[in-house]
């Protein structure tokens, strides 16, 4: 028997939460315990119903922004995955499993679900297949860390200099074949 992951919903748009929850308890092994649309919501939701798992927006109500929840969250242990329309920039593993972009379909939304929960049960590579809008910062962060560094070019490499010699090895030649003829 496979155990329930619970999963806390916070999302400033209660039609988007609302739909939310619908798409995630289509599945039985996934049940929500909350809906909340900022900081202080999600803290008492927590201390209510201790969640596996929570969908975080970054734009919340009342000024709240889902780093800010995901900071929180994380201090207390409980893994976040953000859900928003713009994702950041750059991964951030200690505030998040990764992000799913708006907009999503309910396919995208059940296989990083999915990915989310493999990562949590210790099983990565079991589910390959996930949603080109979902970014896992673990992932990331270790491929950052395995590629070569990229230098930048030095001035006695770089495409302007190599222009440069090229053009002036040619005039010289030219200058050359002139007083050779000359």
């Amino acid at each position: 028997m496979v155990d329930m992951l619970s999963i806390l919903i916070v999302e400033d748009e209660p039609l988007f939460a609302a739909t939310l929850k619908h798409l995630v308890e289509l599945n039985p092994r996934y049940s929500v315990t909350a809906l909340t649309d900022d900081r202080v919501g999600a803290l008492a939701a927590v201390a209510e119903r201790r969640p596996d798992l929570a969908l975080v927006d970054l734009q919340l109500a009342h000024g709240n922004t889902g780093f800010a929840v995901a900071a929180r969250l994380s201090d207390l242990g409980i893994p976040c995955l953000f859900t928003t329309g713009k994702a950041p920039d750059f991964p951030m593993p200690d505030l998040a499993l990764g992000c799913l972009v708006k907009p999503f379909s309910e396919d995208d939304l059940v296989r990083a679900l999915k990915a989310a929960e493999d990562l949590l049960r210790g099983r990565a590579r079991l589910r390959p297949s996930r949603p080109d809008n979902l970014r896992l910062y673990a992932e990331e962060v270790a491929q950052a860390e395995a590629a070569p560094p990229t230098l930048l070019p030095t001035p006695a490499h770089s495409r302007a200099r190599r222009s440069l010699r090229a053009r002036a090895g040619r005039i010289w030649r030219a200058a050359q074949r002139k007083l050779s003829f000359g």
